[in-house]
């Protein structure tokens, strides 16, 4: 169907404690779309925060394409089972989910798009493939490097952002921001090569 929408995931934890966390930048991504869609997440029965709403506007100012715009309500290693429900509800098959999620093998500000593969030791991830039955998904990978010295990956994830990281954090926000609205209105392909070519 022409207006499928896209189903569009931001992992991190609940709760203000979690709030600026590396782990939670995916829904900071998140935070950033529904702002540009005037989207108010609200509860949803599967058990997560949920926007239907329209990314952009299309020649002449028609709304832009349909997204359903989700924050898992729970903890990052449960994400799975409210993303699968979600997407059973609104008859959204796993080419269109794109998972935005935090990605310690990239650098500070990269941003790469990934379809498949391994989840890299990434709890959200692991859950929602297992509950989608499938790791044939969309994912927008938000480079936070990795922690300093022989810090715990598991400790410098759920660390907040330093106030010297904020400023450029920022722009992150809205790049990936960028690149999923890209990604709903061109195709994940075509973006994938822009987001790598330029990057």
């Amino acid at each position: 169907m022409a207006d499928t929408p896209w189903l569009v995931v931001g992992l991190g934890n609940p709760g203000r404690r979690y709030v600026g966390n590396r782990h939670n930048v995916g829904q900071m991504v998140l935070d950033v779309l529904a702002g540009r869609a005037r989207a108010t997440l609200t509860s949803h029965r599967s058990g997560a925060l949920v926007a239907d709403a329209r990314l952009g506007t299309g020649p002449g100012g028609v709304p832009g394409p349909r997204v359903v715009l989700a924050r898992p309500g729970g903890y990052m290693n449960v994400s799975g089972p409210p993303i699968a429900a979600l997407a059973k509800f609104f008859d959204i098959d796993a080419d269109r989910v794109l998972v935005i999620h935090d990605e310690l093998d990239l650098a500070p500000e990269a941003l790469r798009l990934k379809l498949g593969g391994g989840e890299g030791g990434h709890n959200g991830l692991r859950s929602i493939s297992r509950s989608l039955g499938t790791k044939d998904y969309a994912r927008l990978r938000v480079g936070i490097g990795r922690p300093p010295g022989r810090m715990d990956p598991a400790d410098y994830v759920l660390q907040d952002f330093a106030p010297a990281e904020r400023g450029e954090l920022a722009v992150t926000l809205e790049l990936a921001a960028d690149a999923v609205a890209d990604v709903v209105s061109d195709g994940f392909a075509p973006t994938q090569m822009r987001l790598h070519t330029a990057g």
